[in-house]
């Protein structure tokens, strides 16, 4: 189907659904009136085939405790193998509910109490979270910022490992909220500088698949045909791609022993909960029949970055954008027009906007906003309307 005909179909509202995006705002921005581009769902349906597949699963009208079948692997391996070149064996498959809470098991898992912990600045704010705490030392580094396009500062980069004698690093790849899709080169590097200094790497792969340039993702595990395998455990979930977090289910892939031991003698202690037989059945549904959905919907997400881009471009050229190679998350600086102390007062008081605000992403990105960009382009269009007019006032 054509863009048109997806939005008309999946496209959805979801105010007064308990939606967290919309229906929180008044907790969260103290004003419920506002367009929600913040938190990293969709305002739009999952596959009808994943619907159809949930509600066989319903009518059905059992909800026991139920194992992984060997064909979920399969289907997994083959999504994995087609889209990224990275077949998956099923022992090396682990589970939880979600990224974050995966994060804050490696943390316990692999370092003690007062250790260091690095990640890249901006950043996801859970991973700073995740950090602090679990009582670990959080160490930042900022990646290079050169007009909107993010790079990993290497040299900055291994001299905090050195000083901070870091034991984990927490990747984020594709990157949120700086939208880079990392090459082969950028990974191998920053891979060899931790492998160098036996700092195990956590990589969060969880916007795999949503690529909007022409960079292909590169899974952390085939960086150098396999290099970095001992050395790394890869995060992965059809939640962003399929528009199903809510359905709480995750994977962990270690491809190591070694490691895979150790993450099996903790998590005995912590967690005996069975694997969520919906995010299961959606999950499997997903990377079997959901090829289609997903190729519609990174047209709409795709066109609404041209359009902001475009837009903003022309009407307010200097704000500046991201890359957005990858994630549907947009990443905008808006310091040339406003006293980054003033951000809450433009973006959301004058524009009316809910988003993310960059300081919550790392201490030296005040003035920064992300946006989600995984929704009807009517709001796209309204919020771009928006702050050019209050840009225009200024």
């Amino acid at each position: 189907m054509n863009k048109n005909e997806f939005i008309k179909k999946y496209a959805v509202e979801r105010n007064g659904t308990d939606s967290l995006k919309w229906d929180d705002l008044e907790v969260r921005y103290k004003d419920k009136d506002l367009i929600s581009m913040w938190v990293a769902d969709m305002d739009f349906k999952t596959s009808e085939k994943i619907i159809e597949s949930m509600i066989s699963r319903v009518n059905h009208g059992v909800f026991g405790y139920s194992y992984v079948p060997d064909n979920y692997y399969q289907v997994f391996s083959n999504w994995m193998e087609n889209h990224h070149n990275f077949p998956i064996q099923k022992e090396w498959v682990r589970f939880s509910t979600g990224i974050v809470t995966a994060i804050n098991w490696m943390i316990n898992i692999y370092t003690n109490p007062g250790e260091s912990c690095l990640i890249l600045t901006p950043v996801y704010y859970p991973f700073h979270n995740a950090v602090k705490n679990n009582n670990r030392k959080l160490v930042t580094v900022d990646l290079k910022n050169n007009d909107g396009y993010f790079n990993i500062d290497y040299e900055a980069t291994e001299k905090a490992i050195i000083e901070n004698n870091v034991k984990l690093f927490i990747q984020c790849s594709p990157h949120n909220p700086a939208g880079r899709v990392w090459t082969e080169k950028e990974l191998d590097t920053i891979l060899n500088i931790c492998k160098k200094h036996d700092v195990l790497v956590i990589s969060d792969e969880i916007h795999q698949d949503i690529i909007l340039g022409d960079k292909k993702f590169i899974p952390a595990a085939i960086v150098s045909e396999g290099k970095y395998r001992d050395n790394l455990i890869t995060l992965s979930s059809a939640s962003k791609t399929f528009n199903i977090a809510g359905l709480l289910h995750s994977h962990i892939v270690i491809s190591d022993e070694n490691l895979r031991c150790r993450y099996d003698e903790y998590i005995k202690k912590i967690n005996q909960t069975e694997t969520n037989i919906m995010g299961i059945t959606a999950t499997q549904a997903g990377y079997a029949y959901g090829e289609e959905w997903l190729r519609n919907v990174l047209e709409v997400i795709r066109d609404n970055y041209e359009y902001v881009k475009t837009e903003l471009n022309d009407k307010a050229p200097g704000v500046i954008l991201s890359a957005l190679e990858g994630t549907y998350l947009l990443f905008l600086d808006l310091r040339n027009y406003i006293d980054p102390e003033n951000t809450k007062e433009f973006i959301q008081d004058q524009c009316r906007l809910a988003i993310d605000f960059g300081e919550w992403f790392g201490d030296n990105y005040k003035g920064f906003v992300r946006l989600n960009l995984a929704t009807n382009p009517k709001y796209v269009q309204k919020a771009v309307f928006n702050i050019v007019k209050e840009i225009q006032k200024l």
